[in-house]
Order: C-alpha cells, then structure tokens, then sequence
C-alpha cells in the first residue's frame, strides 16, 4: 500500500528556545516518516533504535496551512501549529525527496475536491468513514452487498484478466468481488484511514499481487496505467447527496474508451404523497415555541424559525407506496457520458397527473441504479416495494401542503443545487395547474431527520374495503375447519386410535436467553446467530422434526407418555389466540439491515428473490393503481 510515502532515517531536529536560538529537540537522531493522511501529509517522528519503534511526535502537514522553506541543501523549514521546526536530513537525496512532497502536497490544494469542499466537512466525511463499524454497517446491508456480487458474477466476462478501478474502495469489498470474477489486478483507492484495514484483509488474504490498495483521492493520486472497468458504491440519500458521484465520474479520466462502469446508470424517482400524521409531527415539534410562560420566559419570537428549521428537514424512512398519489417521475443519469460538472445543478421538472383526491404533503424520492454488464443488466433499488436497503427513502415536505384532486396536475420543478458541506440543497416549488395554488419549500440534505425505527409500516388510513376484524375472524375459522382433528386430553389423534406426536402443536416461539442444553445448537447457544444482532437464520425445524421421529423410535412405550405430558405442558404454555410471536428466530437474513429490522417482516409474508431484476423495477406495475 503506497500509504507510507516516504522514510528518511537519521534527521535531527531543532526548534526555536526562549531566546530564538534554534537548538535540538531530542539528543539522539530520528526516523522521519511521512504517510497519507486525508487533509494532507502526517509527519511522524520516530526514535532510532527503539524497539519496537517508539513514535516522538506527529506533524499534520496540509497543503493550505502550512508554511515551509528550504535552508540549504540538507535542511528544510516548516511552521506547524504555530511551532517553527527544521529539519536537517542525512543526506541532500533525503531532503529533496521531503520537498518534492511539500510541493506536491501544495499543487493538490486546487483539486478538484479540495475547490469543491469545505475543509470541515471533508474531514468530518473522512472520519466517519475510517471507522470499522461504518464499513459493517453497509457491508451488512444484504441487498447492497449481494447486488453487487452479482453483478459482478453474472458478467465475469468483462472482469476477466481485465485492470479494475474500485473507486472509494472502503474494506475493499466490492476489490475481492472483482478478483473472484478474474480481474487481473484491482487498484484499490481509499481517502480514509480504512486504507489501512483495506490493506490488512488484502495481505490475510494473499491477494497482494493482484489487489493494489492506494491511500489518497481519486482527484490526487496518479495510477500507472488506464484501467477496463470503474467500480464503486457512490450513491448517497436520495442518490446525489455526500457528492460521491461526482468522484465516481471523475475517475473516468483512468478509464479506457471501451470500459465499464458498475454501476452505469442512476435513476431518481420523485413522487407526491399525503400523510397526515408526518407533517402534524413536524408541526407539533415546532409548537413548543409557542409558549408564553417556559420556565417564565415567552418564547414564541422563535416559533417562525423553529418552523422553518423543522421543515428545512428531509425524512429518512420508509413508507407504504400507497401514500403516493401519482406515478412517480423518473430522473436518468448515465454514468458513461455524464460529465461531474452535470451534477453541480440538478433540476428536474415535473408534471404529475393526480391520481387521487387529497392532501400533497410533499414529495417521495428513491433511487434505483443499473449494473448494464455484457452478460445480463442487474438493478439494484431502493424503492419502497423493494427490500428495504440502509439507504431507506427520503420525504420532502411543503411547508403549507396543497389540497389536491383526482384527475387534476401538479407540475413544477425540483433543483438539486450543490454546496461546499457534500450535499445539496433541495429546491421545490409546486403550482396546481388551472388554479392561483402554489407551494414551495427549500430543504437542506446534509441534515436530514432520521426517523425509522423498525416499527412496520402502516398503510394509509382509508384503505380497508371490508372489516378488519370480520375478516381476521373469518380466517381463523377457515383455517380451524382445515385443520379440524380430535383432541384428547390436549393431544391430536390421527383417526386410528394412536397419539400421532408428529402433528403435535409445540410452541416453537420460547427463545433460551441464556446457556443450557436446550439453548439450540452446541452448548446451548443459538445457531448462527452474530453476537449483539437479531437471529439470521432461525432453528431449523425440518431437523428438528427429524430428530423427534429419531427419538421417538429409540424410547419405550414409557418414555413415549412422558413426551406426551411434557407436551401437554408445551401446550398449555402457548400463547392465547391474538398472540403475536414474539420471537425473532426466523428473521430472514435479507430482512435485517445492519442489525435493525426490516418493516417487510410485518408486512409481506415472502419476499422475491433478491437481485433478480432483469427488468427495470421503476416499470408500471399492472394492475397498480399508481402505476
């Protein structure tokens, strides 16, 4: 990894005493080594002979806030954090290699990152990223990580001995897909310290020589060759905020005129929704400025900004597609022609031709991108029909709603406009066609309101056509009559005058909390379950079953009435009808993002196989009212 940059052995170092004499810093030489660091360079002082290698102090260099100076041929001044301190190399080689970084360094204070970013917000963004449980949390992300894999497997043919660019590589997950496809080398690039992590999994993995990691930003580092594919995952909320596409895009300069881009293609979808309940809750918030008597002060000279600030706010959740009250509209970008200056200004008109008549509260967005391979074309989506992804979806709402009615349209424009903070600005503005009605509200991206909480989705009020609880009765007959059989004393009796144990009710929904025999799987823990996650898998009960008919055959006509009186006791502790489990062993491991649970547990009792979308998800869906 080409993190640390350069290593000068035998420097000594002065600084300025009391009376301005420059004298040493330490009386014995030092190691002076200089790495990557995501604002700059870091400096690292390290003490000669110690072992293992004892660090003496650390200089953050950046290109912008640091001031240096040659002094001779062997020595090198910088001013750093208001310490002046000189540097006096072994040899002029040492020193002219030290100054070739300074002035490189110096030369990437125009990137084009650096020109479009706030320092604060690149170092805040760095950091976040640098840290392991950031990299798990997507990484956990089962439709993201799969997708990607297979898309990746489904068209080897374009990875196959090819050169491969993983831009924002992270843990280098989506590197190591790539080599098990056959790329012949993968030049992994990482701005954050998770460089460092990258590398480590790279070299336990003896991937060495086909998995170059690279310590730096796309916009900065220099590769030694063009490359075949360009991979990444640089979609953020809504798919433009963070402005990673814009990084995504400009790695295309190392790209060949034939390459590829995984993925290739971003779809933004935008549609208008009611929901009543969400903007109360937004509104409500902003009322506590409404007192006249908090505490004895009155604080309603701050309810119009509280307002405001609330409303400046995207929610991040999920929701029922029902809410949306028209087809929603589609905004394409092509990663292979687009430009990044294209995303500076992202506008997009709208015209929805209302579907239903009601309140338009704001407007709905999810992402949906495509992997176009030679093989075959996977798409990963975000929509709220699908598989719920660590992306969620985003709701932007109009601070005064429009009453809306079927059949009328809603047109207008939204513009995505982008800052110096990695995100966006979202302007919306909305007319009522054929009426004075008009809405707009203007949001921040880059500080959304976060509001899942695992709880199932509820459906619009108004969308039960026949009773509820006729309906749940009605089935419970129904599944009663199926299943009619004769009890005696609490135990079934298949019909022939012999106690049929196989279709035995035993509740299944007790989970063992701590060890013991009974706890499921080798001493008693349960099986397959990552520590401080919800069970992925579940206890198997095809084995189970197998296992009971095994001990059934073992044991005398004794030991057979005891399993009916334990059985018996397992019946009298099932939970009364109306009972919801609540047990989460047979949580699906698709349905868990990052250790937090999918609402489709509550609400789709199977869910379509992952990854398979051949087609495009954003298609009409027949029979769909709001398609």
């Amino acid at each position: 990894m080409s993190e640390q940059m350069a290593r000068m052995q035998g420097c000594s170092v002065l600084v300025l005493d009391d009376s301005d004499k420059l004298v040493n810093k330490y009386d014995h030489k030092v190691t002076v080594v200089c790495s990557y660091d995501p604002q700059g360079m870091a400096v690292r002082l390290l003490q000669e002979g110690a072992t293992p290698p004892k660090q003496l102090e650390e200089y953050l260099v950046s290109g912008a806030g640091t001031t240096h100076l040659s002094r001779g041929h062997t020595s090198h001044m910088l001013v750093v954090g208001g310490e002046l301190v000189l540097f006096r190399f072994a040899s002029r080689g040492d020193c002219q290699q030290f100054r070739s970084l300074l002035h490189k360094l110096s030369g990437k204070v125009n990137s084009v990152f650096n020109l479009r970013t706030e320092d604060s917000s690149a170092s805040q963004y760095f950091q976040f990223y640098g840290y392991l449980s950031q990299q798990q949390n997507m990484m956990q992300d089962f439709v993201r990580t799969s997708t990607y894999q297979r898309a990746i497997y489904n068209n080897a043919q374009d990875f196959q001995n090819k050169i491969v660019l993983d831009v924002g590589a992270g843990s280098g997950i989506l590197s190591f897909f790539a080599v098990q496809a056959g790329a012949a080398k993968v030049y992994a690039v990482e701005a954050s310290n998770m460089a460092q992590y990258a590398q480590q999994l790279v070299s336990s993995n003896n991937l060495t020589d086909r998995i170059i990691v690279i310590a730096g930003k796309i916009e900065e580092i220099d590769l030694p060759e063009r490359v075949d594919v360009i991979i990444s995952e640089p979609m953020g909320y809504m798919l433009y905020n963070e402005r990673m596409l814009e990084t995504y895009l400009h790695g295309k300069k190392w790209l060949k005129p034939d390459g590829k881009m995984y993925p290739s293609r971003g779809d933004l979808h935008v549609a208008p929704f009611t929901d009543e309940a969400l903007y109360m809750e937004q509104y409500n918030k902003a009322n506590f400025w409404m007192q006249t008597e908090f505490h004895g002060v009155n604080l309603v000279a701050l309810r119009d900004a509280a307002m405001k600030e609330y409303f400046r706010q995207p929610i991040v959740d999920t929701f029922d597609i029902r809410i949306c009250m028209a087809k929603s509209i589609r905004h394409t970008t092509n990663f292979l022609t687009a430009d990044e200056k294209d995303l500076h200004r992202i506008q997009i008109d709208v015209e929805f031709h209302m579907l239903e008549t009601g309140t338009c509260h704001g407007l709905a967005f999810w992402f949906d991108v495509e992997f176009a391979g030679t093989c075959s074309q996977i798409w990963l989506s975000t929509s709220p029909t699908e598989p719920l992804t660590h992306w969620y979806q985003v709701r932007c709402l109009l601070q005064t709603p429009i009453f809306v009615k079927q059949g009328q349209v809603l047109s207008g424009k939204v513009v995505l406009a982008a800052n110096q903070r990695q995100s966006y600005d979202v302007e919306i503005d909305l007319k009522l066609e054929g009426t004075m009605i008009s809405s707009s509200n203007t949001l921040d991206l880059k500080n959304p309101y976060f509001r899942y909480t695992g709880a199932p989705v509820a459906a619009p009020p108004g969308s039960n056509t026949t009773s509820p609880s006729e309906a749940f009765w009605s089935q419970l007959d129904a599944q009663g009559a199926r299943n009619a059989v004769n009890l005696v004393n609490g135990i079934t009796v298949n019909g022939l005058g012999e106690v049929d144990m196989s279709s035995t009710i035993i509740n299944t929904n007790m989970m063992a909390i701590g060890g013991g025999a009974n706890g499921g799987g080798p001493g008693g823990h349960q099986p397959n379950i990552h520590p401080g996650l919800i069970s992925s898998t579940g206890r198997q009960q095809q084995q189970q079953q197998q296992q009971q008919q095994q001990q059934q055959a073992a044991v005398g006509p004794q030991q057979h009435q005891q399993q009916q009186s334990t059985t018996a006791q397992q019946l009298a502790m099932t939970p009364p009808i109306g009972c919801a489990a609540t047990s989460t062993q047979n949580v699906a491991q698709h349905q868990l993002i990052g250790g937090a649970i999918s609402p489709s547990l509550f609400t789709s009792p199977a869910q379509p196989i992952l990854n398979s979308h051949h087609h495009h998800p954003g298609q009409p869906i027949h029979g769909n009212q709001f398609y």
